[in-house]
C-alpha cells in the first residue's frame, strides 16, 4: 500500500498524543489533515495552528466537503479510543472509506527504515524520547513518533533532514490491542512486562506472549535490548541471529556503576556491547530512568553514534512533559507531576522521589486511571502510593470504560497504608491545597486529565510562595 495515493487524511480521535504524532507528519508532508476529537486540548490548538481542521462533536456534517467528496483520495485513522456506536466512524465504515489503525499507519511509515522500537507496558515514552534526542543531538537524520511532548524537541514528533526520506527512525511501540505488532524493528528495546491492560490481554501469559511475537519480528542480526525486570523468556523467541543485551543498575551485560544523587540529578558511569560512558549526569531524576538511560545509550551506540556525543547528550536532555516533571521549585517546597499510572510506575516514581528529597514529607495527589486497571490492581496501588506521607485520592479517569459495579477509588481509599489520607473532587484541589499548604514535596500522579490542575497549582504555589517560605 502506497501512502500517496491518498491526498486527504482523516483522524478519529485525532487529539490523541500518539495519533496527533501522525497528523503532524502528514501536515509536513503537505496532506489536507482534519479530524474529531471529544474535547479541545493543547495538543488540539497546536494542531489547528499547524493547518489541520478539527471538530469536538459527533457529526458527520462537520467532516469536511472535500474528504465527503473523494472517497478514494482519503485515508482514515482510527484510534481503538473511538467506539462502534460513533456517529463518523459508523458513516465511513458503510461508505467504504480506507480506515486503519494508527499502529498499522506507523508501520507503513517505518517499514522501509531502519528501526528503534521501545515497548514495555511502562518506561517507553521517556526511553524513546531519550533515544530520539541523542541521534539529533549528534546529528543523525532522524525521524521520531513518541508517547509524549519531549521538552527538547518541544513536540512528539522528529522529522528528518529533507532530502533522508529513509532516515532512521524511533517509535513507542504500544502494547496496547497488540499495535506493536505492526512494527519490524532493527533494534527493539523492552523496558518492561509487567501486568497491564488485562481488559486487552485477560492474563499476564497473554501479555508476555505478544511481547514474545513482538520479538519474533526483530530483523534478523538486529539486536534485543531486555530490562532484568523484564519476562526473560522473551528472549528466546527471537532469531538466533539477534544479539540480546541484557540491561539494569548492576549485573548485567549493559549496566550502570557509581549511580549517585547529585545536585538532584543523577550521576553515573556504564558499560555495555562495546561502549564504556564515564561518568555523566542525568537531569532526569530517578533510577528508573537510569536505566532508561542505559538503554537508550546502548541503542544509539549500535547505530554508530560515538560516546563523547551519547556523554554529552545524555547531560543535554531534559525529559518528556509529566515524566517526573519539575513544575515548580524553591529553595524548600517542590512541585513535581508525574504520568504514573500503574503500581510499578507509582513505586519507582515515589522511592525516587524518597531518594532525592530524604526526611521530607511528602504529599500525593492521586487519579487512577481506568476501572479495569483499578480493578486488576487495588492493593499494588494501595500499597505504592503508602510510600507517601500523605495521600489525597480522586475519583476514577474513566478515559475508553463505562463504569464497572463496585469498582470506585474507595476501594485503593480503603487499603491506603497513612494515617494521612482524603477522598477529593479535582475540582476541589485549588482550594483544598490553598488552605493546606503543610507539605516539602507536593505531587500529582495519574495518567488521566489530573494535568488539568498543573497550571493552577504551580500559580497558587507562585503566589502563596511568601507563605510557603
Amino acid at each position: 500500500m502506497n501512502l500517496h495515493q491518498y491526498k486527504h487524511i482523516y483522524f478519529l480521535g485525532i487529539g490523541g498524543i500518539g495519533m496527533s504524532a501522525l497528523a503532524r507528519w502528514f501536515l509536513a508532508k503537505g496532506f489536507a489533515v482534519a479530524g474529531y476529537d471529544k474535547t479541545p486540548t493543547p495538543l488540539t490548538q497546536k494542531l489547528g495552528e499547524e493547518g489541520a481542521q478539527i471538530h469536538f462533536e459527533d457529526s458527520v456534517d462537520l467532516i469536511p466537503a472535500s474528504f465527503r467528496k473523494n472517497r478514494q483520495e482519503t485515508l482514515v485513522v482510527l484510534t481503538p479510543a473511538v467506539p462502534a456506536t460513533h456517529a463518523e466512524r459508523q458513516y465511513l465504515e458503510e461508505e467504504g472509506y480506507t480506515i486503519m489503525k494508527r499502529s498499522q499507519v506507523l508501520g507503513l511509515l517505518t517499514k522501509d527504515q531502519y528501526l528503534v522500537a521501545v515497548a514495555g507496558t511502562h518506561g517507553k515514552t521517556t526511553t524513546s524520547s531519550m533515544v530520539a534526542h541523542l541521534l539529533h543531538h549528534a546529528g543523525v537524520s532522524t525521524s521520531a513518533f513518541l508517547g509524549g511532548i519531549s521538552t527538547d524537541l518541544g513536540s512528539n514528533l522528529l522529522l528528518p533532514n529533507q532530502k533522508e526520506e529513509r532516515a532512521l527512525a524511533v517509535v513507542e511501540a504500544d502494547e496496547y490491542d497488540r499495535s506493536f505488532l505492526t512494527l519490524y524493528p532493527d533494534i527493539a528495546v523492552i523496558t518492561s512486562t509487567d501486568p497491564d491492560h488485562l481488559d486487552i490481554y485477560g492474563a499476564k501469559e497473554a501479555l508476555v506472549e505478544s511481547f514474545r511475537q513482538f520479538v519474533r519480528q526483530i530483523k534478523p542480526h538486529g539486536y534485543l535490548l531486555l530490562n532484568h525486570t523484564a519476562d526473560q523468556s522473551i528472549a528466546a523467541a527471537a532469531d538466533p541471529s539477534v544479539t540480546v543485551i541484557r540491561y539494569g543498575l548492576e549485573d548485567e551485560e549493559l549496566c550502570a556503576t557509581e549511580v549517585r544523587i547529585a545536585d538532584g540529578a543523577m550521576k553515573f558511569s556504564a558499560k555495555g556491547r562495546n561502549l564504556l560512558l564515564p561518568e555523566t549526569t542525568l537531569q532526569v531524576p530517578g533510577f528508573h530512568n537510569v536505566e532508561n538511560a542505559l538503554a537508550a545509550a546502548q541503542a544509539v551506540s549500535l547505530v554508530g553514534v560515538p560516546v563523547e556525543k551519547i556523554h554529552s547528550g545524555i547531560a543535554a536532555y531534559t525529559g518528556v512533559k509529566r515524566r517526573f516533571e519539575k513544575v515548580y521549585v524553591s529553595e524548600k517546597r517542590v512541585y513535581l507531576d508525574d504520568y504514573a499510572h500503574h503500581p510499578r510506575e507509582i513505586e519507582a516514581f515515589l522511592n525516587s522521589v524518597r531518594a532525592l528529597y530524604p526526611g521530607k514529607f511528602i504529599r500525593a495527589i492521586f487519579q487512577p486511571h481506568l476501572f479495569t486497571r483499578t480493578r486488576d490492581f487495588v492493593e499494588g496501588f494501595a500499597q505504592s502510593l503508602s510510600l507517601a506521607d500523605e495521600v489525597w485520592l480522586l475519583d476514577i479517569y474513566p478515559a475508553r470504560e463505562l463504569p464497572i459495579e463496585g469498582v470506585t477509588a474507595q476501594l485503593i481509599f480503603d487499603k491506603l497504608q497513612v494515617e494521612n489520607k482524603k477522598m477529593i473532587d479535582r475540582d476541589q484541589v485549588l482550594e483544598a491545597l490553598g488552605k493546606d499548604l503543610d507539605f516539602n514535596v507536593l505531587a500529582t500522579i495519574g495518567a488521566g486529565d489530573i494535568d488539568i490542575l498543573v497550571p493552577g497549582i504551580k500559580k497558587l504555589l507562585e503566589e502563596k510562595a511568601h507563605v510557603l517560605e
